[in-house]
């Protein structure tokens, strides 16, 4: 399916954030790449994009776009741009000639409700609006938003102020070329600016728009500095609810890791970067634990949990800046296995340095093999328990938890006692995942 997307408008309200809208920065995207990323995760590979108001900015940024996206774009040159967005609409009807979506350039939403969108198809005549029912949504701006009345799935009315209203237009259509003949039956006979939803008003009284309802999934219209906070607010708490985490990284690193994200994803820094990075500072307090005395236990304790909070911020970028690669996620897991071993190895030389030389290298061989057990098994297990965790009914030891405990034996001045503590949890845990795969697989 292609898609259509409108980003002529000028966009004075964010003039703060950026001169030209479609390259405003959203945590370091601009706004017209999360927009057409999105639609590439929902599996839409061919562009038309409408530009106008400095469209020669633009321009040049989505061709390399397309280039990094492996995507074909086509530019539409609007140069009535000031004369409404229904003009925008209008300006692709020699270039599409079947049904097609249409996306407004500045509303970022949930590649799943693309998905969905994409599997109706619009009866001759038809248009499908996207509406959000949530009329209390408090990403919806009412003064801006373009109100609807749906009756037994229909559109029946749109428009701002609206009375009354029982949905939200999100500016999503699946629509036919019926839309064009619309738009161009309203050009006849109005003068002045045209509207995108003059047109969807007069194809709802003849009873074609149809509605598919997008539930509780994610979208919001970005018009103002107020709406980019808002929206990175949200896109920066959905990060939080990765259900494979352990319970160290869920209430105490994530927290400070997503705080630390937003701020990484403004520099020009790649998450495979922000892994070597994580995995220096891991060998730092691999380091100290080789020296003997408290201080240096202590520091290298403070510094492998800080490396754990840290450990959270490459995968973090990697999703905000749509830089997520197999490559990427299987180096971060490679040097995090180096770096446990490290510790654990610089631990169990502090321990046989404060005590009996052969138990401590005993203990400290379980704890490091009962780690690397827990790491091999993590991908088979989380996949067979994928549903489980989903709805919060699973529950996961893992590297967070490991960390932690180191953390504690460094300030507790107690190596020796953590060893053993790594060396049951881990191999325990190995065991537990052993029982669960043999029920589920």
């Amino acid at each position: 399916m292609k898609c259509l997307i409108i980003a002529a408008g000028r966009g004075s309200r964010l003039w703060r954030k950026a001169r030209c809208k479609p390259l405003a920065p959203i945590l370091g995207v601009p706004l017209i790449e999360r927009v057409i990323r999105s639609a590439v995760e929902a599996h839409i590979e061919e562009f038309f994009v409408v530009t106008g108001y400095r469209g020669e900015v633009v321009r040049p940024f989505l061709d390399d776009l397309a280039r990094r996206c492996g995507i074909r774009l086509t530019h539409i040159v609007n140069d009535e741009w000031e004369q409404g967005n229904g003009i925008s609409v209008l300006k692709a009807k020699e270039v599409l000639r079947e049904p097609f979506l249409l996306l407004m350039g500045d509303h970022l939403v949930e590649p799943s409700i693309l998905k969905g969108l994409t599997e109706y198809l619009p009866n001759d005549g038809e248009i499908v609006l996207a509406v959000d029912r949530n009329v209390r949504n408090g990403l919806v701006d009412l003064t801006d938003v373009t109100r609807v009345w749906t009756e037994d799935g229909q559109v029946r009315d749109i428009g701002k102020g609206l009375e009354p209203y029982n949905g939200f237009d999100t500016g999503i259509f699946l629509c036919s070329p019926s839309i064009f003949d619309a738009l161009e039956e309203i050009r006849r006979e109005t003068e002045g600016e045209i509207a995108l939803s003059d047109a969807v008003r007069l194809l709802g009284a003849r009873g074609k728009v149809r509605v598919f309802d997008i539930g509780d999934q994610f979208w919001v219209d970005i018009d103002s500095p107020e709406d980019v906070d808002k929206a990175e607010r949200v896109l920066l708490k959905r990060l939080a609810a990765k259900g494979t985490d352990g319970p160290v990284a869920r209430y105490l690193n994530r927290p400070f890791s997503i705080r630390l994200s937003r701020w990484l994803s403004r520099l020009p820094v790649t998450p495979n970067q922000l892994s070597v990075g994580v995995f220096l500072v891991s060998m730092v307090a691999a380091v100290l634990f080789f020296f003997p005395g408290y201080l240096p236990l202590l520091v290298g304790g403070v510094i492998a949990q800080t490396a754990s909070i840290l450990d959270g911020c490459d995968g973090e970028v990697a999703r905000l800046k749509f830089q997520r690669t197999e490559y990427g996620g299987w180096l971060d897991a490679v040097l995090d296995r180096y770096a446990d071993a490290f510790l654990l190895m610089g631990l169990t030389w502090h321990a046989s340095e404060n005590g009996a030389k052969g138990l401590p290298l005993i203990i400290g061989f379980l704890a490091l093999i009962g780690s690397f057990m827990v790491s091999y098994t993590a991908h088979k297990h989380d996949a067979l328990m994928k549903d489980f965790f989903s709805k919060g009914r699973a529950f996961r030891i893992g590297r967070d938890i490991r960390l932690f405990l180191i953390f504690l034996g460094a300030l507790f001045n107690q190596p020796f006692l953590v060893l053993g503590v790594i060396a049951v949890v881990m191999n325990m845990e190995t065991l537990r995942r052993i029982v669960i795969c043999r029920r589920f697989a």
